[in-house]
């Protein structure tokens, strides 16, 4: 996490993976071995940068194997709004604007949202 030089300015961030790579988002079963974030990437993430936005190119932001810590230290942490399901194929690593909108769901705790990114 600390090679990628998150600078303290940036407050969204998405992550391009090894997921889009292999075209998980296209698959019809679930892959139980998708790039995710384990608890110390998500504090890191936390202790050292001003995100308040984060998402991933599959169906979870955290590893198969550490799914409750994780999103526990995103959300419990900061409040950390969490984007997942992403379709990154064809964007390229750079500076973007993203723009979510979500569903208007009463006493939901998640919801649908269509992510749109500007140059």
């Amino acid at each position: 996490m600390k090679s990628l030089n998150i600078p303290r300015e940036v407050h969204r961030v998405l992550f391009k993976t090894l997921n889009t790579d292999r075209r998980l988002m296209h698959r019809r079963e679930f892959a139980s071995d998708f790039t995710g974030f384990k608890k110390d990437g998500a504090q890191w993430l936390v202790d050292n940068t001003d995100i308040k936005l984060v998402g991933i190119d599959y169906l979870s932001i955290s590893a198969y194997v550490d799914a409750a810590p994780t999103h526990h230290i995103l959300l419990k942490s900061r409040e950390i709004v969490i984007v997942e399901g992403l379709n990154l194929d064809g964007i390229k690593p750079g500076k973007y604007t993203v723009h979510c909108l979500p569903l208007r769901m009463v006493g939901a705790d998640g919801c649908p949202t269509r992510c749109i990114l500007t140059a």
